[in-house]
């Protein structure tokens, strides 16, 4: 072998070193500065308020500020297209709901699932129909009931077209064979504004927001969903409970950086994120807002992306629902 094949084989094992060298360090060195955690909501509702939880927890272990910011509108676009834009580096990262996937089954975005780097699910979570107090209805069958005496009359708050709380009133008119009105907003705390205030009489919500207004007689809820009654609302009924079976609707919240994100910083992320959403205090505080622990890694997250793509696509197929860009 010439000197100069020596030369150059050795030039490229230096490389290679070096690379591999860099890689460690930058695991080693990350977080070195504050990192900009994205809701694409309005502070006071559900991500929000999980979003503060697992950032000030971030923030205690690793010793840089976590700083959470609101980007609501768009149905969830303007806070996704916030991260597509970022710097793949790890210092940006998205704290997404299953609206991630529902939105692109509905209307064009700027983006597309392969400009994501999913990191890892932290949570998972029931909804539970409220109702404004001046609805003459105390359970679900007499919502239901009512809903049929006035077809089309009654309207329904969701936190936007398209979003979980959307998709779950349009299955259980289905289900049930009611019609309402849809008024979508911007975020739930605003949903939950003006059921409160009477503009709207009915609105799937998330549970830690609404938990509060059920406690102080603002709204009154009349089911819950999943198989068996969350520990922050013992005294609501499950769909099934209430006389509809089978109504499976429920949200998980997530973590996305920017494609390009070195896997060293992903898997730093998602482990830390694993020993945090694991934490007892953390467990004790999603239970009262009535969330779960939910940690999937990246590889199982993905699969089960798909599968809720190909779950929901039926509903809104059979909604036919759409909406314009």
């Amino acid at each position: 072998m010439s000197r100069f094949s020596l030369a150059v084989m050795r030039m490229l094992a230096l490389g290679m070193l070096l690379a591999i060298a860099g890689a460690a360090a930058a695991q080693q060195a990350y977080p070195s500065k504050p990192i900009r955690w994205i809701s694409p909501f309005p502070a006071g509702g559900g991500n929000d308020i999980l979003s503060r939880l697992i950032a000030q927890k971030l923030t205690e272990s690793w010793g840089q500020q976590v700083v959470v910011e609101n980007r609501p509108g768009g149905n969830t676009i303007i806070g996704s297209e916030a991260l597509v834009h970022s710097a793949p580096d790890g210092y940006t990262i998205l704290c997404a709901g299953t609206d991630h996937v529902l939105i692109p089954l509905l209307m064009s975005t700027p983006y597309a699932e392969k400009d994501f780097a999913p990191v890892a699910t932290i949570a998972s979570g029931e909804l539970v129909l409220v109702i404004n107090p001046s609805v003459p209805a105390n359970n679900l069958r007499e919502v239901i009931a009512l809903a049929k005496s006035k077809p089309g009359q009654l309207n329904y708050a969701t936190w936007g077209s398209g979003s979980s709380s959307h998709i779950g009133m349009e299955l259980l008119s289905l289900m049930t064979g009611i019609k309402m009105q849809h008024v979508p907003y911007k975020g739930g705390a605003p949903a939950l504004t003006d059921l409160i205030g009477g503009q709207v009489q009915l609105y799937l919500s998330v549970i830690p927001s609404a938990r509060p207004h059920i406690q102080s007689g603002k709204v009154k809820a009349v089911a819950v969903s999943g198989e068996s009654r969350p520990p922050a609302l013992p005294q609501v009924p499950t769909f099934t409970e209430a006389g509809v079976p089978d109504f499976d609707v429920k949200i998980w919240h997530s973590i996305f950086a920017p494609a390009g994100t070195p896997k060293e910083i992903i898997d730093k992320l998602s482990a830390e994120l694993a020993r945090i959403v694991a934490m007892p205090e953390v467990k004790t505080r999603m239970a009262a807002q009535g969330l779960q622990p939910f940690y999937t890694p990246a590889e199982k997250f993905v699969a089960m992306m798909k599968a809720d793509s190909t779950r929901y696509a039926k509903v809104i197929k059979a909604a036919n629902i759409r909406i314009e860009n």
